[in-house]
């Protein structure tokens, strides 16, 4: 790709407004390394929602966001999840700023090798730029609420393991909008490998039981109003058929490849990153009382069953 087609495809990102003083920062098309993130201001200050895979990608979110909050204090900021898609531009925050995470989010952050040297697991291989790892300085596991201004912003963690074992949501309890972080993909392949098939799916009721009106999703549009329930709907119904598949390997000599690859994806079909199936069901059949989950081997199932590495948009990665 030439750098002018990188620069075109980065700027497809943009700040959208939820309510005064709340912004979603949204990267099309939301598959590997994509993320969103987004602030919440008030008072001249401002709460960040993770940051993004890259050193372009997150100063591009955070030059946005001085912007839009009319040059706020980035006071603090919250990881949702320790995957460097949402932390890896971490350091580019103001070192001021105080970064809440979980305790296991803060554990996979620091044993992250990914972010020093990626692996030949995607093509093209993500360039981070000259990026550090930066570590929250506020562990939470309980509800915690931060005052910014007259805004009370409720940080919640859903109990149990879900996308990962140290999700958090960002919730705005007067407004009804929800920041999700990975527990929400809307309309791509959710991602549970490094969390628990069923415990994505309690998180779902979970969500569903706070009744957000909006919800930022951490890839993938926002959604609102009717199309919640849907979503919710979608990603219930797909744990669910990731749970049967897993079932069928364990009571079964057949692999998880060759059950993934015999698969009917039916309405998943047209989800982006269809290969995620291969490393859900890794972690379904771990669950399921199969093998313990090998994060190597789930990688390879999933490189074999996609025919390659799996796919970047390098235009919309760099």
């Amino acid at each position: 790709m030439t750098g002018d087609h990188s620069e075109a495809c980065v700027d497809a990102a943009a700040l959208h407004c939820l309510t005064d003083g709340v912004h979603a920062w949204i990267q099309p098309d939301g598959t590997w390394w994509i993320n969103n993130a987004g602030v919440i201001a008030d008072d001249g200050q401002a709460l960040i929602v993770d940051t993004c895979a890259t050193a372009e990608r997150t100063r591009r979110f955070l030059a946005a966001v001085d912007v839009a909050t009319h040059h706020a204090a980035v006071r603090f900021a919250v990881n949702t999840h320790e995957h460097g898609d949402h932390t890896y531009g971490n350091w580019l925050l103001p070192d001021a700023t105080v970064l809440f995470g979980h305790p296991n989010m803060r554990a996979g952050l620091a044993v992250d090798a990914v972010i020093e040297a990626c692996p030949p697991l995607w093509q093209p291989v993500p360039d981070w730029g000259a990026e550090s790892r930066r570590l929250p300085d506020v562990t939470i596991t309980a509800d915690t609420v931060v005052h910014l201004g007259a805004r009370a912003i409720q940080v919640r963690h859903p109990g149990h393991a879900a996308h990962t074992t140290g999700d958090l949501v960002v919730w705005l309890p007067d407004d009804r909008i929800l920041f999700a972080g990975d527990l929400i993909f809307a309309h791509l392949t959710p991602l549970v490998m490094a969390g628990s098939v069923r415990g994505a799916r309690d998180a779902l009721e979970w969500i569903a039981a706070i009744a957000p009106a909006t919800i930022v999703p951490g890839h993938g549009p926002v959604i609102t109003g009717d199309e919640i329930g849907r979503v919710l709907e979608e990603h219930d119904r797909y744990y669910r058929f990731v749970e049967a598949l897993a079932a069928e390997v364990v009571d079964s000599s057949r692999t998880v490849t060759e059950v993934a690859r015999a698969a009917d994806l039916g309405e998943f079909a047209v989800w982006p990153d269809a290969e995620r199936l291969v490393l859900n069901l890794h972690r379904a059949v771990a669950e399921a009382g199969g093998p313990d989950f090998d994060l190597l081997q789930a990688f390879a199932d999933a490189i074999g069953y996609n025919g390659g590495p799996l796919a970047t948009h390098v235009c919309c990665v760099h």
